[in-house]
């Protein structure tokens, strides 16, 4: 990766800034307020503990800070605390934390910002920090405005009951695919369905918009079985297609998969459809199948005799996951991207996904990590022995159409994705 210097001639969205450098140690604030003069930023200012970077923060509010760098352990007031402070003063625009102390400590910032947007943080950096690293937290802020503090992403508007009962009169919902990835090489093993909205104002919406509106309405059961139906009819195309066998993971609420009516109504669709059971992977939180046990298990039990597979979504987020998942009789473990994403980087999330990745190889439970979105958390997945991978870093989720070209195009990055050092 090239380094941006000041002699670049295209120059970068912070050159010219104004940034503030907090370190109890004169030889490491030197250091670093070299690495942003090379780095071509303009007014640079130094402090040696929180009290005194809020102090200059203050005086400084009628010319606002691009860039507050800190390091985490200093006396007074620590980088955790200002953190805190830059939070709930808006003083900044953006933050970057370093530490030579334990990679958790640093951890705790990073899900203090998963947390809270507001705090505007670009990313933590372990010490000695590097020019390269340096930069590329940088680019985050790339197309921030100068002056503006990043704002937490308001959550979408949610769609009305008497919205959605119309939408779904109109056929307006239909299932968009995220390919699943074999890990050892690279080939396509199935897909899961996701829900969008095509609005005819609003354009194509995510679950955001309509989900919890639907959550425990009678509406779900239909809504539910509205996509299934869809879904049956691209696995037939797609066999018609000559693509190789797939299965489809679609999800099931709390309230569906308790009820017994509607495992009947959701397998006499898929029975009369023609499509085979072992097609499909019905996905299951441990929330839903915690909210009414016996029933959810009683028709889980169904679903599996039946030939259908069985999945629990986001394990690793629930209070008794390792409980709920040895007594339920699952097919595929699906591990939250929470811990997954990062892995590579922060012990705290190696450490439960390798629980969770032992615990599916000693059950002979086929191992998904979601949220897949950099070459170094596949490759720490692929040697840690997970079966399959879901994330951006292979595939976005895409329309039923796009499914087969995509596979033809990226066949060869996938392969070699699986077999790189």
């Amino acid at each position: 990766m090239h380094t941006p210097t000041p002699s670049d001639t295209t120059a970068q969205p912070w050159e010219g800034r104004r940034v503030l450098v907090v370190e109890d140690s004169a030889v490491q604030r030197g250091y670093l307020v070299g690495l942003l003069r090379q780095l071509a930023f303009g007014e640079i200012f130094e402090a040696a503990d929180g009290n005194e970077a809020l102090q200059l923060l203050e005086r400084e509010q009628h010319d606002r800070i691009f860039l507050v760098l800190t390091d985490l352990e200093m006396p007074g007031m620590d980088g955790i605390e200002l953190t805190c402070q830059l939070r709930d003063r808006n003083l900044a625009d953006n933050l970057i934390v370093v530490s030579a102390r334990d990679p958790r400590l640093l951890e705790i910032i990073e899900n203090m910002a998963c947390e809270d947007a507001s705090i505007g943080l670009l990313g933590t950096l372990l010490k000695p920090v590097q020019l390269e690293s340096l930069t590329q937290l940088l680019c985050k802020a790339g197309n921030r405005d100068a002056g503006c503090a990043p704002a937490a992403s308001p959550l979408p508007a949610q769609a009305s009951l008497e919205e959605l009962v119309q939408a779904l009169a109109r056929k307006e919902f239909l299932p968009y695919f995220q390919p699943k990835v074999a890990m050892q090489n690279g080939q396509l093993k199935g897909v899961e369905a996701l829900a969008r909205w095509q609005h005819p104002q609003r354009g194509l919406l995510s679950p955001a918009h309509f989900i919890d509106t639907l959550e425990g309405q009678p509406l779900m059961a239909e809504f539910t079985l509205v996509l299934v139906q869809q879904v049956l009819e691209h696995i037939l195309h797609w066999q018609q297609a000559g693509l190789p066998p797939l299965t489809v993971s679609i999800n099931l609420s709390a309230d569906n998969l308790a009820e017994r009516g509607f495992i009947d109504r959701l397998t006499a669709l898929v029975t009369g459809s023609g499509v085979a059971p072992a097609s499909l992977v019905w996905e299951v939180t441990e929330t839903s199948v915690m909210r009414q046990l016996s029933q959810a298990l009683t028709n889980m039990g169904r679903l599996r005799l039946m030939g259908f597979g069985l999945a629990m979504d986001d394990f690793g987020i629930g209070y008794s996951s390792m409980q709920q998942f040895a007594r339920c009789p699952f097919t595929e473990l699906k591990i939250d991207r929470a811990f997954v994403n990062g892995a590579a980087q922060w012990p705290n999330r190696l450490t439960v996904l390798k629980s969770a990745l032992d615990l599916g190889q000693s059950l002979g439970v086929a191992t998904v990590a979601e949220g897949v979105e950099t070459v170094e958390d596949w490759k720490l997945l692929r040697d840690l022995g997970c079966d399959m991978a879901q994330g951006y870093l292979l595939a976005k989720p895409m329309p039923a159409e796009e499914l087969v070209g995509w596979m033809r195009q990226d066949r060869r990055r996938l392969r070699a994705l699986a077999g790189s050092e």
